[in-house]
């Protein structure tokens, strides 16, 4: 009635005026809360004359019984929300509270809701609430002391936050409001299980952090309790005392911190001194990096003591010693410790460098032993990586300058030891100088080079190799002149030059050539001296007759897309690689192509699937950042040199006949395996460029993969076919190709020589649709699930769900531009698993596998949260799939059981008899594989709770006997690991 205004509210209460005045408290109580519950949903209703008689009626009741103050309480809540409040109403309403209710005496429910009294007026009210002065801060004070229910204390703690944030004054209270939060710390507290209120110790540790670390005012009070806090044994409270300390320092000034330095840098050096946890360790130095930058930003007074510098004088004075002594022992810890100081502020590492860095430069000379040199040179690297927060080297300041010489000296002559670690941090330490602008002269640059050519080209450890590759490469970006002119000629000439033919060595060299001619390609203007020379080298080989022909041209290609990759966030490098390579690798494709009987140079190597595999990456790589159009000029060339033959684009383009990859004949079959290179290009184009021709090319892609007998050929016209049909813009073109894939696909998996390729094309076609959600997708799944029962494609048909769910490579990927939706897999799980189920059931006993393989592919690609939610419908089903014969079943299936067994320990155990039994009997399987999969799964049953497995120890430690004598050192050494748990199992603090 009150909300439809029938009845004011006013007139309720005189309804209840026999409920409210009654001497009964409870029959009062009733009364009451009756009156706040129509409040609390219509109190956007009230007037304001209204409000101010509720609220005097309700402020009258707080001296009531107790038994009827919880619905008073809930009354003061609703009117605390209205608008309508008059001035001076809020005041009065928390006045009464303060002076009349004894707030820690009422329920969790009850206190919780005098917090939201405090919180709705301090959002609406502040000015009103400033006047009360620091009587308000004494009187929440009074409120919040001694709570205890963790919902309450969140609310209590944000009430803390306001007051300091918004300036309410405190008054003479600070120490008391300080004492009032301070008391829970560090927290201690662990969630009930099964909570449903979903409060986690991190959230009250964060909470209450914000409110110790929000202002200046309480540093005199928190700083000794953290000190203190330090000193326990607890490491809990040793990394809430050290993330509260960090935390204050972004608040606090020299003046807060002066008094408490020397106690906050003796607990911090003894904690990185002495410490055996890797986190402590780290939450020290963050705390002594943000004492540092805390007293780096105080304006110091012309009268005042400068702390930082006789900070970081204490910090040397107890560190740098250790730094020269002979057994090393504290090196690490010391240098750590001065390295988070010193990367505090530019002041700082000043400071710190200007001491510490011809100490390691002398120590480096004065020891000779490599793995000692090592320590001092990853020493120095670390205040090298702090240099380049700073950015310019400042020559009136810098010690590095200053030291340019000795610091070159020591990182070449790390560059020429012969241990590998070593040269490995000199590696290191070159990139973070070479970044330092204008710290290498033109001569140190030449040198660089130099050394980077010996260490890719000549090293024998392919590590230090490795590394010099990628250094060249960060330092090509920022002195490309350089290498472009000393390190490009030099490669190309040990590319070019002529051994032996089954020269072993001069093959690896090779092999490192082409590697780093990628690795330096960082810069379009090195880009076009290195995309010549690694073509020409590709036609090269092309013409050459070596045995080795194949795997020269697929690592010329792995070189190329590395080139392509590194060029596509540049427009120009990336236009320019497109140009380039593309139609140079489809001309000799097509060179290679043309028939024997006229072309008789040996380059078919070209045409084997390893190479041709190895190009597909390099012209999609070439393709996907193209602009609109840049991409549609090119694709106005691609597409009618495979229609139509036409050739004239291409460099070198006199063939002795057509090119006519879609024609018929037995000379155009190695013409037809070129489709994969066209797949390359149109699927990789974005999706807003228009392709010429394109229902044409659609029909010819579908025939030659329903027709062609080779299965590579087959293969890529399908994924052709299918990565165009899930970019086709929906409508009648796109209905009636797929119309006739479908009669295409129903005719040839019917019957006849082409159920496989139909199969194929089926597959891609589905998952082409699937991905985009087009309604034709589920018709083409029920094919695929009614193809499980067929004797002849039924595993074929099964591994095709793997196909499906996984992502694939080379086309329909987000990074192609394919039309790829959200969740498309668990949209999948839920209209297909189902079917799977069910067919299953009903299937024949040598088809059953087949089910449980498609089942098995499905739920290893799923997200695992999802699978966790599904597993009690599915288990069963699992568990029957590890007795299969199959030995992909078997390990998609020990792959999908794995992580559940880690995330939903629960759960599992309620199968551990089954599970123990299949996962020992699975180790002696005769397949490498599966024995690995099982052992690591039997390692996994140990997450599950130990009053569940403690009946099967002993079991399990004697049959994990067997595969310690496994023949495969993998197997071994996965038995030891899941044997060593179970021999652990049930051990005291485990």
């Amino acid at each position: 009635g009150v909300k439809d205004g029938r009845w004011t509210v006013l007139q309720l209460v005189e309804a209840l005026g026999f409920c409210l005045e009654n001497t009964d408290p409870r029959m009062r109580g009733r009364g009451i809360q009756l009156l706040s519950q129509v409040l609390l949903q219509c109190y956007s209703l009230l007037q304001e004359k209204e409000v101010l008689h509720l609220v005097l009626f309700y402020e009258s009741r707080l001296q009531d019984h107790h038994v009827v103050i919880p619905s008073v309480l809930q009354g003061l809540r609703a009117l605390s929300m209205c608008e309508v409040l008059s001035p001076g109403l809020a005041v009065s309403v928390l006045k009464a509270i303060f002076q009349e209710v004894h707030v820690q005496s009422l329920l969790q429910l009850d206190r919780h809701t005098v917090y939201s009294i405090i919180t709705n007026f301090m959002s609406t009210r502040e000015e009103e609430l400033k006047g009360l002065g620091a009587n308000f801060t004494f009187g929440f004070i009074q409120v919040m002391d001694g709570e205890k229910d963790p919902r309450n204390l969140l609310l209590a703690f944000q009430i803390v936050r306001d007051l300091i944030a918004k300036d309410y004054a405190l008054g003479p209270f600070v120490e008391e409001l300080f004492e009032v939060t301070s008391c829970y710390f560090p927290v201690d507290f662990t969630p009930p299980p099964n909570d449903p209120h979903g409060i986690q110790r991190e959230d009250l540790i964060l909470s209450l952090r914000a409110v110790l670390a929000s202002t200046p005012q309480f540093a005199e009070f928190l700083l000794p309790l953290l000190i203190e806090k330090l000193d326990s044994e607890l490491q809990s409270a040793k990394l809430d005392s050290l993330q509260t300390l960090t935390a204050c320092c972004a608040i606090y000034g020299q003046k807060e911190l002066q008094e408490f330095l020397p106690s906050l840098w003796s607990s911090l050096r003894r904690e990185v001194f002495q410490t055996a946890s890797e986190k402590v360790e780290t939450e020290c130095l963050a705390a002594l990096h943000a004492l540092s930058a805390c007293l780096s930003r105080s304006v110091l007074s012309s009268d005042s003591e400068d702390l930082l510098d006789s900070f970081l004088s204490s910090i040397l004075q107890d560190c740098r010693h250790h730094l020269c002594e002979p057994d090393m022992k504290l090196v690490w810890p010391s240098a750590k410790l001065l390295q988070a100081a010193a990367g505090a502020s530019l002041r700082t590492y000043h400071r710190i460098t200007r001491s510490v860095l011809p100490l390691l430069l002398e120590q480096y000379t004065k020891h000779t032993q490599s793995s000692q040199r090592r320590t001092i040179l990853e020493m120095l690297l670390g205040f090298l990586e702090l240099q380049q927060k700073w950015g310019h080297l400042e020559e009136d300041e810098s010690t590095l300058l200053s030291l340019q010489a000795p610091v070159c000296s020591v990182v070449f002559s790390a560059l020429l030891d012969p241990s590998v670690q070593l040269q490995l941090v000199g590696i290191k330490a070159l990139t973070v100088l070479g970044s330092l602008q204008g710290f290498l002269s033109s001569s140190d640059l030449e040198l660089v080079v130099d050394h980077l050519i010996r260490l890719a080209l000549h090293e024998e450890d392919s590590q230090s190799s490795e590394a010099a590759m990628e250094a060249a490469g960060s330092l090509a970006c920022s002195y490309p002149n350089i290498f472009s002119e000393r390190m490009v000629p030099r490669l190309e000439e040990e590319l070019q030059s002529e051994r032996e033919e089954n020269d072993h060595n001069h093959h690896s060299l090779q092999q490192r050539c082409l590697q780093a001619l990628a690795a330096v390609s960082t810069h379009t203007s090195i880009v076009r001296k290195t995309v010549p020379v690694l073509l020409q080298h590709l036609q090269k080989v092309q013409k050459g007759s070596e045995a080795r022909n194949t795997q020269d041209m697929v690592s010329v290609c792995q070189s190329l897309h590395r080139v392509a990759l590194q060029c596509q966030q540049d427009a120009e490098g990336c236009w320019y690689f497109h140009q380039t390579v593309v139609p140079c690798l489809l001309a000799m494709a097509v060179q290679a192509a043309m028939p024997e009987s006229t072309h008789t140079l040996p380059g078919k190597a070209l045409l084997e699937e390893e190479v041709l595999a190895a190009m597909i990456p390099v012209i999609s790589a070439a393709t996907t950042h193209l602009s609109p159009e840049l991409a549609a000029q090119s694709v106005s060339h691609v597409v009618p040199l495979f229609l139509d033959g036409e050739v004239s684009f291409l460099p070198q383009n006199s063939f002795p006949c057509s090119f006519q990859p879609f024609g018929d004949g037995e000379c155009v079959e190695a013409q037809r395996r070129l489709v994969a290179l066209l797949m390359a290009f149109v699927c990789s184009l974005p999706r807003d460029v228009v392709i010429p021709q394109q229902e044409w090319l659609l029909r010819e892609l579908l025939a030659l993969s329903c027709s062609c007998n080779c299965p590579f050929t087959a293969t890529t016209a399908a994924k052709c076919f299918a990565g165009l049909v899930n970019k086709h813009p929906a409508g009648e073109q796109l209905d009636e190709i797929l119309q006739l894939a479908v009669n295409r696909m129903e005719s040839s998996l019917a019957e006849g020589p082409c159920r496989t390729q139909a199969l194929t094309l089926l597959l891609w076609v589905t998952k082409a649709l699937v991905l985009r959600y087009h309604p034709l997708s589920s018709c083409l799944t029920d094919k695929l699930l009614a193809l499980l029962g067929d004797t002849e494609l039924g595993p074929a048909a099964a591994d095709g769900f793997s196909l499906l769910m996984a992502e694939s490579p080379d086309v329909l990927h987000k990074g192609c531009h394919a039309d790829v939706r959200i969740m498309f897999r668990q949209r999948f799980f839920t209209d297909n698993v189902p079917k799977l189920v069910q067919g299953f059931h009903g299937a024949g006993p040598d088809v059953k596998a087949n089910y449980l393989k498609g089942l098995s592919h499905v739920l290893n690609h799923l997200p695992k949260p999802v699978l966790v939610t599904e597993l009690p419908t599915l288990l069963s089903l699992l568990l029957e799939a590890l007795s299969c014969s199959d030995r992909v079943v078997q390990l998609s299936t020990l792959s999908c059981l794995h992580p559940l067994l880690l995330e939903a320990p629960q759960i599992m155990s309620l199968h551990v008899d089954t599970l123990v039994t299949k996962f020992l009997n699975l180790t002696s399987s005769p397949t490498m594989a599966v024995r690995i999969a099982a052992l690591r799964c039997a390692h996994a049953l140990t997450s599950l709770p130990t009053t569940v497995l403690l009946p099967y120890k002993g079991r399990v430690i004697r049959a994990l006997a067997k595969p310690l004598d496994d023949k495969k050192r993998l197997v071994r050494k996965e038995a030891v690991a899941a044997r060593g748990e179970w021999f652990l199992l049930g051990s005291p603090g485990r």
